[in-house]
């Protein structure tokens, strides 16, 4: 039988919701709702259930912005070579040693610093004599070596060619010039402002034009391109020996081109 005391099962809900916060980029809501089931005056089984739905604002708009410095570059490299084959490794090792001692005093003698005259791929090897492959015979030792010189006085650089070709250098690989590191240093800060610039103006022209805001920027993303003047090859072997003896070499730098992309998303509104 049902008793007078005894109540029929009841329901207490409670429900709490969080606004959206200031400035639409953040939605929260909640709900919860608490069920009491109360049976002969006693708490049975509660029950709490909990729904959270989170919604994020995340757009972005991306320019570009670039910016490119004409310049002149203020270094120069010269790799001049050495090839030489004498009938034993004594005599070919202090030939060479003796042409690059030689090259290093007359350069010191211009001007040039010690330090920024270095040798590279020094490579001794003998030579074989391949008529008769039942009997190879040695015919003498090769050396194969370089100079690398580095010039910041170009009035120095012609001279430096015609001394070292005298003193016995019978190759140049090259003759690459380029930006010192406190000269690219300058030129990369003087881009990037430039190209920051450029990326803000194209901004707000387009936002203008597409009824856009803009907020604050929240990413930024660079990319320098550097393009040295193309190296002077003058590797032919056959034409080099009229260096030394013809008329004197004649070689000015061109300009360096040094491009700086930067990439700005903002925020929008």
């Amino acid at each position: 039988m049902t008793s007078e005391n005894e109540r029929n099962l009841s329901h207490c809900s409670c429900k709490s919701t969080l606004m959206p916060l200031i400035g639409k980029t953040l939605i929260v809501t909640t709900i919860a709702t608490l069920t009491v089931a109360l049976i002969s005056n006693k708490l049975i089984n509660p029950m709490l259930t909990l729904n959270t739905l989170t919604t994020y604002k995340n757009e972005s708009f991306s320019v570009t912005g670039t910016a490119k410095i004409n310049t002149i570059p203020d270094q120069a490299e010269v790799r001049l070579g050495i090839n030489l084959k004498e009938s034993t490794v004594q005599e070919v090792q202090d030939k060479v040693n003796k042409i690059i001692e030689d090259i290093k005093t007359k350069l010191v003698g211009i001007g040039i610093d010690k330090k920024d005259i270095k040798t590279d791929n020094y490579s001794l090897y003998p030579e074989y004599d391949y008529s008769d492959d039942a009997n190879k015979k040695t015919t003498g030792y090769t050396i194969d070596t370089n100079l690398v010189i580095t010039i910041q006085d170009f009035t120095k650089l012609n001279q430096t060619i015609d001394l070292a070709t005298m003193a016995g250098a019978n190759q140049i690989s090259g003759i690459q010039f380029t930006l010192s590191e406190k000269k690219q240093d300058e030129i990369e800060k003087q881009a990037r402002k430039e190209a920051i610039e450029n990326a803000k103006q194209k901004a707000n022209e387009l936002a203008n034009i597409a009824n856009m805001k803009l907020g604050r920027i929240i990413n930024i993303y660079e990319n320098k391109i550097y393009n040295s003047q193309p190296m002077y090859d003058l590797y032919a072997r056959a034409e080099i020996k009229s260096l030394g003896s013809g008329s004197p070499t004649n070689i000015e730098p061109g300009s360096t081109n040094f491009e700086f992309e930067v990439t700005l998303n903002f925020e929008t509104l």
